[in-house]
Parts: C-alpha cells; sequence; structure tokens
C-alpha cells in the first residue's frame, strides 16, 4: 500500500492545509486595498514589514492594543453573517490608541475555527479590512488557526493587534484635566461589542426571542439591531485633536462610563454627569425596562449610548459641540469636571 502524504494524514486529523493556502489567495486582492505606504510585505510571509517615516514627528512612539468581539459572535453565528464583527474587531482596537493620541499605522487579525471555512474567513477578512479603510489603518498580516475539536461546529474565535504612532510630547493621558473642564458626550451606534453575555440572556432566555424577531422600537430584526457594528471613530478623533485643545478622550467599552471614564481622570478630579443630558438609543430603554435595571447599572455595564466622552474646557465647550455636529455626530454636553475628595467616587450622577 502506498505511503499516505502528509497532508492526507493531517486532513484525516481535521486540518486542510490546502485550504488555508486557497484563503490566502481569497483574500489578498481584499487586504491589499488597505496598505498604505508603510507596508513593505505582502500577505503570506513570516511577518507583515511596516517603514517608520516620523521625520515629521518630535519623540515618536508606538501606541499598540488588542480585543477581541466577545459574545457579539454568537449572534452572528445565529444570522450566518459574518461581513460585520471584522469592523467590530477594528473598532475595538483602532479607538483605544486614538483616544490616546496615536494615528494607527496597520493591524494584525487572528481568526481560530474548528474546521477552516473559507467562505467565511473571506467575509470575516472583508469585513475587517472595511473597518482598516475606515480607520486609514494597513492590515499586514494575521494567522487562521484551524483547531479540530476545540470549537462548537460552526463557531470561531477573533482577535486583533493595532499599533499607531503619536508624539510622545502629544499624548492624551488626560493629567492635564482639571477642575472646571467640561465633558462632551458623542453617541454609539448601539451596544457596539460590550455586555453581550447580559444581552443574550434578555433577548434569546428571557424573552425567547429569536434574530429574526421584528422589534417595532428598532424598526428592524433583533439580529440585525444587535449585529449594529461598533463605530470607529478615527475621522472625528483626528479632527478633534487637529482643530481643538483635547485635555482627555474615554472610549467607553466594557465597564461602561463608570468603569472608563475614571481611567483618563486625576486623582483630584471627579466627574459630574448628568443622565438627563442625552437620550440613549431605543436597545437601551429596552433592555433597561426588560431587566429591571437602574441607569448607574446601564451605565456601568454598557456604553449607553455614547461611545465617546471628551474633556474640553468650558471655553472651547460651545465650538467642539459644533464642529462636532458639523462632522454628523451626536454630541452633547454631559457634565463637568469638580473636585474629588480622597476616598470619594471618581463618579458622580446628578438625580
Amino acid at each position: 500500500m502506498a505511503e499516505k502524504r502528509a497532508k492526507d494524514t493531517y486532513a484525516e486529523a481535521g486540518v486542510d492545509i490546502d485550504a488555508g493556502n486557497r484563503l490566502v489567495e481569497m483574500i489578498r486582492p481584499i487586504v491589499s486595498k488597505t496598505f498604505k505606504s508603510g507596508v513593505i510585505t505582502d500577505i503570506g510571509g513570516f511577518a507583515g514589514i511596516y517603514s517608520l517615516n516620523v521625520h515629521n514627528i518630535e519623540n515618536p512612539v508606538l501606541v499598540a492594543s488588542t480585543d477581541g468581539v466577545g459574545t457579539k459572535l454568537k449572534v452572528a453565528f445565529m444570522l450566518d453573517k459574518h461581513d460585520t464583527v471584522g469592523i467590530d474587531l477594528v473598532a475595538m482596537c483602532v479607538n483605544d490608541i486614538m483616544v490616546q493620541g496615536a494615528m494607527p499605522l496597520f493591524m494584525l487579525d487572528y481568526i481560530s475555527m474548528g474546521k477552516l471555512d473559507e467562505q467565511k474567513a473571506s467575509e470575516i477578512v472583508k469585513g475587517i479590512a472595511a473597518g482598516c479603510k475606515e480607520a486609514d489603518c494597513s492590515l499586514i498580516g494575521g494567522e487562521t488557526a484551524e483547531m479540530p475539536g476545540f470549537y462548537q461546529e460552526g463557531e470561531y474565535d477573533l482577535a486583533g493587534f493595532v499599533v499607531g504612532l503619536a508624539s510622545n510630547d502629544q499624548l492624551l493621558d488626560g493629567s492635564e484635566i482639571a477642575v472646571g473642564h467640561q465633558l462632551i458626550g458623542i453617541g454609539s451606534s448601539g451596544l457596539h461589542s460590550n455586555g453581550f453575555s447580559l444581552v443574550r440572556k434578555v433577548f434569546f432566555e428571557d424573552l425567547k426571542m429569536t434574530v429574526d424577531t421584528y422589534v417595532e422600537e428598532f424598526s428592524r430584526t433583533l439580529g440585525e439591531e444587535l449585529l449594529e457594528p461598533t463605530r470607529i471613530y478615527a475621522r472625528t478623533i483626528r479632527n478633534m485633536i487637529r482643530d481643538c485643545r483635547i485635555y482627555g478622550i474615554s472610549h467607553i467599552t466594557g465597564g461602561g462610563i463608570v468603569d472608563n471614564l475614571p481611567r483618563i481622570l486625576p486623582k483630584q478630579c471627579k466627574a459630574i454627569i448628568d443622565p438627563s443630558s442625552w437620550t440613549p438609543p431605543p436597545v437601551f430603554q429596552y433592555i433597561q425596562k426588560v431587566a429591571k435595571l437602574s441607569t448607574k447599572d446601564m451605565t456601568r455595564i454598557f456604553n449607553n449610548g455614547l461611545g465617546l466622552v471628551a474633556v474640553v474646557s468650558d471655553e472651547e465647550i460651545d465650538e467642539v459641540l459644533l464642529r462636532l455636529k458639523a462632522m454628523g455626530e451626536s454630541a452633547y454636553h454631559i457634565g463637568s469636571v469638580e473636585a474629588r475628595d480622597e476616598g470619594a467616587e471618581a463618579i458622580q450622577f446628578k438625580k
């Protein structure tokens, strides 16, 4: 009997080497459209190479972040729709570095499946590439892992890694935030990619809904609402930093305002927030009513309608709000920065 080829033996164990090679060829033209002038290598090599052109930046520093999409992927599995979760992946990584004043250079992705589905993986990469184009970020490489027996059939996981560039002198670290500064909330596109463990429990377990259930309050199906991609705030943040004096920006993700805004506040400062200053999108109101959550709970679990919170001076707040609205953003004056006593909470909500 002829000896089996190595790839045939590996295929019997659940890994298709040829499928991986075919996927690289499928996504090559998609990924190449994200390349900026700094990209030196094509995809398919051992590593991506990016040329740093920093002659016009004093004291350059690299800023990096990594994130995933979380259990929002479960909704993508239910709908068998995979072309938007890649946008979420980019947003969760890129927004995190941009709120620190860095401009994204390149991104890497990691896609892990039980059995490689070339079409599904290609759809995921299309979403990642679309997100990278939106963020002006090059997708220079990644990894597609085939892990038989590790995931339930049809499921996968995603991770992203982004590197950006900033001047050390212009990093937004919140250190100059002071009493009297004002807080601007910038609207989210919905749930983004956080709180989905509770979301799935409320809609699919408690209310027995399906992804195809039409919800009048959302004016679309539940699945369409839940899969709405996370906003990528790249253009907005670039314009804000360029045109205005911004003292800090917080990306409102898991933990909401309660956990994320204190990350940029000096210890001597607290944020006084007026929850009535903005109206959360219907999905948040729906969840709050069904799950019987307080406003404070909502602002700790979810973004509750705000994807970013920016800190500006009292003198500039009207100008910044006008600029944001001219860019098509929903922007609100949500509160102010006041003195914080030792041991006091960093966030206080007006009643």
